[in-house]
Parts: C-alpha cells; sequence; structure tokens
C-alpha cells in the first residue's frame, strides 16, 4: 500500500516496556538544565558540502611549520601551511597531498582540477601537477602534468616526473614526443610502456636536469643519490643508471641492454648497494635475474641456476635488505598450469591449419562454464575476487651474502612469511589447511619458525585465529590461543603458558561472539628479547621471559581508574624497547569517555598525567629533530584542528583554524553522556545530542542512531560530508534530539539484545522529559539496519524506522556471497557479527527467530529501506525480501534501490538524493511536515 501522511498518535508499546531500572544522567552531564537560544542558524545539506575538513597533516623536522589539506564535501581544496610559533600562513589552492622537505624549506603538493573543470570537461578536465612553496616567502611555483614527485631525504633537491602526453607517447624536453609503439615487423619498445622525462632539481639554485625515457625512478634513503631506469630505442638503449647528487656528478651506467625491464629497485640504507630485478620486456611473462651493485661493480645475486624447477622469478618479486645487510629478501613462484599451458599451446600453433567447422575443441574455446567443487580450496566467487593479486603470487626466499647462497623460506603450502628483524629466523603462517573450512569458521592458520639459514620450519602452534609475534632477537614467539598467550622458546623448543596465573582477565571483556575471545594484543619488547610487552583492557604489562613475575608499568590504575592506556610512540621507536625507556601513553576513560596522554617509564611503577581534558586527542606526528609534537583536539562542538606542544604536551597551541566560528555559527547543538540499564540489568551508556535552544520539560523529537559502541563519540566531532549516515548536526539545529546508544549482544539472540538495550535507552529519554514518546525515529545501516528492521517487530515505540541494506531473513543470507571480498556468509553467522550460536541446521530456530522477514507481520512501524543494487557486502535482494513482505502483507514501506551502488552509496548524486530523502522522511513523521510526492505516491520508472 502507499503511505500516506497521518496525524501524530501515540503508538503501542509491547507491556515489558513498564517494568525499566532507569538510571541516571551522568553527574556533570545533566541534560535536565536550560540552555540559552542558540546564536547560530540551522545548518542545510548545501551547507554541510562546504565545511572543510583535513587530511595529511604533517610536521617539519625542525618542528616550524605544520602543513595540511584542507577540502570541503563538496568544492575546491587547499594546502595550508601554518607556522608553529607564529602566524605565519601560506596556502596553494587547488592542491593537496603536502610534503615538508627534510630541511624545512620547502612543500611539494600535487595540484588538481577544481570541482567545475573536473565535473564540466571530464576526461579533458587539467591532469595533477606539481606545487613547489618556498616557506621563506611563500612564493609557489605550479608544473603541470607531473605524475610523481618527491624530495631528497635530506632536502636540497626535488624529483619529479613527468606524465606522458594526451593520446600516448612519450613526454619530451620540449619536442614533440616520438611513436612509443611497435614498428610493423614487432621490433621496438613495447605498446604502451613508454618512459617520460624525469627531472632533477637543485633547489638551491634552481638548476634542473631533465633526463629522457625514464620509466622507474628511486632516491637513497640517505638523500644521496638517485637510481632510474631508461626505456629507450636502439641497441642497449634500456639501462639502470646512479647518479650522486653532488654538484657536478654525472650518471653511472649500471646495467644496460636491449628491450629489457628493470624492477625492484631497492638501496641498501648506509651503503652505496643497489639490489635490482632486471628481465627480457615484452607482453609475455617476464623471467629475470637479480643483481647488485657495490657502488663499484656489478655482481649477480640470483639466476636460473639458483630458481627451482617448475619455477620462476618474476618481474613483480620484491627486494628487501636487513638492516645489517647481510640478506636481500625476495620473491620466485611456481609456474601457473594456465602459464604452462599457454606455452605449450603457443609451441604447437600453426599458421596453416585448415577452418574445421567440427572442431569441439575450438568450439569449446569460447565456452563460459565456472565448476563448483566442494573440496575447492577457495569457493569460485572468491578465487575471482583474489585472482590479480594471487595468480601471481610468490613466495618468500633469502639470498646470503655470507656464503653467496639462496633459501627458499616460503612455499605455496607456507604462503606468509615475514622479513624478521634478526638473522636467525622468521615467522611465517599457512592457512592451506583451513581454506574449505574458512567458509564457516572465517579462516585459521598454523604458526611456524623458519630458520633462515636452511629453510627449516618447526610447527609451534595450530588452528589459531590469529598469528603470533616473533621477538626482535628471534628467540621467542608469543601468540594468543585458549584465553591466555603462550611463548615458545628457540633454544629449547619448550612452550609455556605465559600469562598463567596474572589475577586479572587478558582476554576480551567485552567479547559478545560466537567465538573465543581474542586478547588486547602484544605492545612491543624489551631489549635482547628479555620481556614482552602485553595489554589487558586496561593496563599495560611486562612479562619477563625468564619466568619471573610480571609487573605493570601502570600499576593497575588503569583499571582502577577505568582508564585505558596503551604506548603512544611519539618518537617513531623502531625495534625493541630499553628496559628503562620513558614512554607516552594514550588514555581513554571508559566510563566519562574523555581522552589525554600520561607519561610511564618501564623500570618504574606509576603514571603521570600530561594532558586529559574532557575532550579527545589523537596524536598525529612528532618532530624529528625537535622537542615538538602535533595532535588534535576535539568535541562534539569544536573542529579537530591542529596543535602543536612539545613531548611532554606542555605549552599546547593551536596552530589552525580551518573552519573558522564554524559551531557558533550555526546551531551545532550540544553533547551529553546518558545512562541506563538494559532489560537485563545491565549499566548502559549512550550520548544524546540535544538542540542548542535545550528546555528543560520541553519534549523533543528523536533521532536514534546506533551500530554497536556508541559512547565513546561523546567527544567526537561528527563527519561533516554527506552520505548514508545522518549528519547529527543537521538534526540537532533542526530541533532533534539525537540519540546514540551502546548495544550489548547475547550469542543466540542479537535482534532481541539489542533491542533490550536501546529501547531501555529511548524510555529513558522520555522518563528524563526530553524524548517525546511518540516523536521517536530508529535509523541504522548494515548491522545496526538489520537491528532496526528486527527491533520493530518486536515493539511499537518508534514512529518511524529506517533501515539501510538490512540483513532481512538470516536463513537465506547465511547461504550467500559477499561480493567484494567473494567470501561465503556462513562465517558472519558461525563465528562473527551475527552472532548466532551454530550453522544453519545446527542453530536453524535461532536463524528463524532472528529474522524479521519471518515476522513482518508484527511490524506496525512504517518503514524506510536502502540499498544499492550492487551491494558487495549484504545481498541486496534482503532488502527485496524485506519490501515484499510488508507489501505482501498492506504494511507502510518504500523501498529505495540505488543503482549501480555498493553497500554505501558513492555517487555525490546518490548520496545527496539519500540525504534529502531520510531528512524529508523523518521530518513528515516526527514533525508532520508535508509528505513529499515520492513517499505518498511513489516514483513511476520511465526508462532511466
Amino acid at each position: 500500500m502507499r503511505c500516506v501522511s497521518r496525524p501524530a498518535a501515540r503508538v503501542r508499546r509491547s507491556a515489558y516496556l513498564l517494568a525499566f531500572l532507569l538510571g541516571p544522567l551522568v553527574p556533570g552531564h545533566a541534560a535536565a538544565q536550560t540552555v540559552s537560544a542558540p546564536d547560530g542558524r540551522q545548518v542545510t545539506l548545501t551547507d554541510l558540502m562546504q565545511v572543510m575538513q583535513v587530511s595529511s597533516p604533517s610536521i617539519s623536522d625542525d618542528g616550524r611549520w605544520v602543513a595540511l589539506a584542507a577540502a570541503p564535501d563538496r568544492g575546491d581544496g587547499r594546502v595550508i601551511v601554518r607556522s608553529a610559533a607564529d602566524a605565519t600562513r601560506w596556502v596553494i589552492e587547488l592542491a593537496d597531498r603536502p610534503t615538508i622537505s627534510d630541511d624545512g624549506r620547502w612543500v611539494a603538493a600535487r595540484t588538481v582540477a577544481s570541482l567545475e573543470e573536473s565535473e564540466t570537461m571530464g576526461r579533458d578536465a587539467p591532469r595533477s601537477g606539481l606545487a613547489l612553496l618556498r616557506l621563506a616567502d611563500g612564493e609557489v611555483e605550479r608544473i603541470d602534468d607531473v605524475g610523481s614527485f618527491a624530495f631528497a631525504p635530506g632536502g636540497g633537491w626535488v624529483v619529479y616526473q613527468l606524465r606522458a602526453p594526451r593520446g600516448g607517447g612519450a613526454a619530451s624536453s620540449g619536442d614533440s614526443a616520438g611513436d612509443a609503439g611497435a614498428d610493423a615487423e614487432g621490433e621496438g619498445r613495447p605498446v604502451g610502456d613508454p618512459g617520460t622525462v624525469l627531472v632533477l632539481r637543485d633547489l638551491a639554485s634552481g638548476a634542473e636536469t631533465r633526463i629522457e625515457d625514464v620509466r622507474d625512478w628511486t632516491l637513497h634513503p640517505d638523500g644521496g643519490a638517485i637510481a632510474w631506469t631508461v626505456a629507450g630505442d636502439g641497441p642497449d638503449a634500456d639501462a639502470l643508471r646512479i647518479r650522486d647528487l653532488s654538484a657536478g656528478a654525472s650518471a653511472v651506467d649500471v646495467h644496460a641492454g636491449s628491450l629489457l625491464q628493470y624492477a625492484s629497485l631497492a638501496w641498501r640504507e648506509g651503503s652505496d648497494e643497489l639490489a635490482f630485478f632486471v628481465a627480457p620486456d615484452g607482453d609475455g611473462i617476464r623471467e629475470g635475474t637479480i643483481h647488485r651493485w657495490d657502488g663499484d661493480a656489478l655482481h649477480t645475486v640470483v639466476d636460473a641456476g639458483d630458481v627451482p624447477d617448475g619455477w620462476l622469478l618474476p618481474s613483480n618479486t620484491r627486494l628487501e635488505w636487513s638492516e645489517d645487510g647481510e640478506r636481500l629478501f625476495f620473491g620466485w613462484r611456481p609456474w601457473r598450469p594456465d602459464e604452462v599451458a599457454a606455452r605449450e599451446a603457443e609451441a604447437e600453433a600453426s599458421d596453416d591449419t585448415a577452418f574445421d567447422p567440427y572442431d569441439l575443441g575450438a568450439i569449446l574455446e569460447d565456452r563460459g562454464v565456472d565448476v563448483w567443487h566442494v573440496d575447492d580450496p577457495m569457493i569460485n566467487p572468491q578465487q575471482k575476487v583474489t585472482w590479480n593479486r594471487t595468480k601471481d603470487r610468490t613466495f618468500s626466499a633469502v639470498w646470503h651474502r655470507n656464503g653467496d647462497r639462496v633459501v627458499a623460506l616460503g612455499g605455496p603450502d607456507l604462503p606468509n612469511v615475514s622479513t624478521p628483524e634478526n638473522g636467525i629466523r622468521a615467522l611465517a603462517t599457512s592457512d592451506v589447511p583451513y581454506q574449505v573450512s574458512a567458509t564457516w569458521t572465517g579462516g585459521r592458520q598454523d604458526l611456524y619458525a623458519v630458520d633462515l639459514g636452511s629453510g627449516a620450519r618447526t610447527r609451534i602452534a595450530e588452528e589459531l585465529e590469529n598469528g603470533g609475534d616473533l621477538s626482535p632477537g628471534g628467540r621467542f614467539v608469543v601468540w594468543w590461543n585458549e584465553g591466555a598467550y603462550h611463548l615458545w622458546d628457540a633454544e629449547s623448543g619448550a612452550t609455556r603458558n605465559l600469562t598463567a596465573g596474572m589475577g586479572v582477565p587478558m582476554a576480551d571483556e567485552d567479547h559478545d561472539f560466537p567465538n573465543a575471545p581474542p586478547g588486547y594484543g602484544v605492545a612491543g619488547w624489551l631489549e635482547d628479547d628479555a620481556a614482552v610487552l602485553l595489554y589487558d583492557k586496561y593496563d599495560l604489562w611486562v612479562v619477563p621471559t625468564d619466568g619471573s613475575a610480571p609487573w605493570s608499568p601502570t600499576d593497575g590504575r588503569g583499571r582502577a581508574e577505568h582508564r585505558i592506556f596503551r604506548i603512544q610512540n611519539v618518537d617513531d621507536h623502531e625495534g625493541a624497547w630499553a628496559p628503562d625507556a620513558e614512554l607516552v601513553l594514550s588514555m581513554y576513560h571508559d566510563l566519562r569517555k574523555n581522552f589525554g596522554f600520561y607519561r610511564a617509564s618501564l623500570d618504574a611503577r606509576g603514571v603521570t598525567p600530561l594532558l586529559e581534558e574532557d575532550r579527545r586527542f589523537r596524536f598525529v606526528a612528532s618532530a624529528e629533530d625537535a622537542d615538538r609534537v602535533l595532535f588534535t583536539r576535539e568535541a562534539y562542538d569544536e573542529f579537530p584542528d591542529l596543535w602543536v606542544a612539545d613531548r611532554a604536551f606542555a605549552g599546547a597551541r593551536k596552530v589552525t583554524d580551518v573552519n573558522p566560528g564554524l559551531t557558533s555559527e550555526f546551531a551545532w547543538g550540544d553533547a551529553r553522556l546518558v545512562e541506563w540499564e538494559s532489560m537485563d540489568g545491565t549499566p548502559m551508556q549512550g550520548v544524546a545530542i540535544l538542540p542548542d535552544d535545550y528546555e528543560e520539560g520541553r519534549r523533543y523529537p528523536v533521532l536514534v542512531y546506533y551500530y554497536r559502541f556508541m559512547s565513546q563519540r561523546l567527544y567526537e566531532f561528527n563527519d561533516p560530508s554527506v552520505n548514508h549516515r545522518p549528519s547529527f548536526p543537521v538534526y540537532a539545529s533542526d530541533g532533534y534530539v539525537v540519540f546514540l546508544p551502546d548495544v550489548r549482544f547475547e550469542v543466540g539472540r542479537p535482534g532481541l539484545s539489542s533491542t533490550k538495550s536501546v529501547v531501555p535507552g529511548v524510555q529513558k529519554l522520555v522518563d528524563l522529559g526530553i524524548a517525546d514518546a511518540d516523536r521517536v525515529a530508529l535509523h541504522g545501516h548494515s548491522w545496526s539496519g538489520y537491528q532496526t528492521a528486527f527491533m520493530v517487530t518486536q515493539t511499537d515505540m518508534f514512529r518511524t524506522a529506517i533501515a539501510g541494506a538490512p540483513v532481512s531473513n538470516m536463513t537465506s543470507a547465511y547461504t550467500g556471497i559477499r561480493l567484494g571480498s567473494g567470501l561465503a556468509r556462513m562465517f558472519q553467522y558461525e563465528t562473527s557479527q551475527s552472532r548466532l550460536s551454530g550453522s544453519l541446521w545446527e542453530a536453524r530456530d535461532e536463524y528463524i527467530d532472528n529474522s524479521p522477514t519471518f515476522f513482518a507481520d508484527r511490524i506496525h512501524t512504517p518503514m524506510l529501506i536502502l540499498h544499492g543494487n550492487e551491494d558487495d557486502a549484504v545481498p541486496w535482494e534482503q532488502s527485496i525480501e524485506l519490501y515484499l513482505a510488508l507489501r505482501r502483507l498492506g504494511k507502510e514501506a518504500v523501498f529505495l534501490e540505488y543503482r549501480g551502488e555498493p553497500h554505501h552509496p558513492q555517487q555525490y548524486a546518490n548520496k545527496l538524493d539519500w540525504a534529502m530523502k531520510m531528512k524529508e522522511w523523518i521530518d513528515h513523521f516526527l514533525k508532520d511536515a508535508p509528505a513529499p510526492a515520492w513517499i505518498t505516491d511513489g516514483v513511476p520508472y520511465t526508462g532511466n
């Protein structure tokens, strides 16, 4: 039936809503008070489009400059550079992705087309380029058609590569581009793979060196040299060259030949050594060799004689030096069966074969059939989705300088091998034995230690949900399993429970999924593998590897005060921690929801507060050569601008004002913490965002938005963009209360447990005199879209409900496919988010009882449903099932299908249309606004 406008009316409520035990508002956050009338105006979607958002923030090594990109949700962005000490401010319009040179004298940024150019010119819009900003005076130089750029480490040089001209061909230094394609005889450079101009600029003098036909390039990590590959025409025209960046230096030919491809250029830090891959160029499979240049001579590292039979060394191999330069890690792989067949077919092909209309083999070449076998390691859709990243997957091997030998470390049966810091062993995992069962378990893996010298493997643990952590020295491995951390000692071969008897829970205390709770993670190691650092929910622990007693540097203060402490790596620390290291800890208060930074030491007990407020803080970066850090501070009504302080977070100073006057210009609203109890008596928390003009005793329409835990957003600035989520300030400034309740789930009853969490929270707002009980809307997307669809089968509390991309029938969704990953959805129900206690056949009643479609006859709430018909996570047929059930039952419902959209609408027109329709729907049902025609009459299909 069509939806019609109707006046407000008190909806029916289930009888169990009458017996709640409701707690008070949190002290210090009382909502029952008069708030002064707002000075700001209502936030519209057009306003939302213009709010600037920050990306790519950074601070210079000397701590003097802060750079960021700022762009609105819709419109033209810019790069902003601010002095950390004074009011100096430079701007690069139509730019993003800023980078500050190491010497703090320059900023480079990518230039972009304007919104108008992008939307009116399409593919003819200006391509991205390079902007160079001189920090001494703010002068900006713009260079068009730059594809990539970088400052040389240490400063002094900028390197950039020009794009090929539109229409193909190689970019030149001013002359017309030559033909980059193959000639009629098939000779010459392969089509579509020319080099372009590389420019080396000395920033002090402005002098430039232009190098033609460059394919690839890489700067030395110490900043003193550059290597590049040339794709030229003629004998020995392809080459790998190196040049010292000092004045007057000339290029050195490291390697040269005809029709070659170079790849994976890898400098060894602290030396002049460069490793690289080279192979014959062409369109087919490229088998190559690995070489190294030591600054004086060329040496072969891996050639055909080192490659196992049936394997190849491909061009996508990735080279990585060990820190001491004694080992070079790389990858190789077996020939795939399809590659072998293609080579054999090519060898057997004959141009004079007569046409045979009854050649069955030739006819079958055009067949399109996929064979799904129950014993396939991965189901067919997953094979297709992962094909591009797995078909050329390489497996780890290592070259040892000592002995000039190659050792295979991984293989198809051991696909994941880490690159270790030590020279003894690597950590590896294999999911191969569990690929079939991963369809319903989500995946398991075995854990191995691999000897770098011999390639010998030792299986440490089996069927783990997660991997392990190898100590920096290589002696120990730590992993989580069966409610505890375990430690394997390579010297003794012994394994022991590392956390037994610690006296505090180490497993996730908030875990509510149908699988074993995980641990909170490994935080690091002490030097000499003396101890591993572990987290519980609140505190940091030092657990010695010699078996002595664990102890807590935070001394239990986290658990005692509900503060969650985590190491904040403000100095980009790598490797093991010194036993007396000073630590900066981030802090989140689990009850009050505020954030801060604390200090602790690894040789003492106790923490010292550095910065804590009723705000949210996020560490961004630290200056490498100065006592200065960069961070953001935010609240619901405070935009997360950038701040600087010293490493003790003292002397904090705000250095950006990206949206000046934003929350004072608009009636942004005010966030308050609310507490209640679930129907089972569990303490619950949530956030109520009140209008600026909130008045005690006045009841407001309420929009409920939720997922799982939401109360941590108390001091979070709401994402100022147009998308599938309701924008909180848009609704708060229009007289709504936006309610963000937490949800606590039960395995086997996800829908009902959500209802038992949310409904009492809404009732709490009613009892406090905040909510108009007849004007409450429920909104959820994806997992909370499901919860919304289920909840309205249990209660008539809500005037209307909006479900985006919901699962409506768990019995059919269970056997669906996640198109984005190709995975079957079974694991989500048996071990993950959907939280049922077994398979469809083990827990059949749960699948039915938790499916809204089976109880759609109990829905008395008008529903708006959203789904993209190319959803890559939830099959969009789930919304069709719900819509058809409501249609058959004569319920009030509208289904919005967005064509060509995935799980969340991506096209701006569709995002805007959804945001507008969502607001119109809510205004109609909660404010009695006139219903637009799409609500009352629908929109007939007209061919578009």
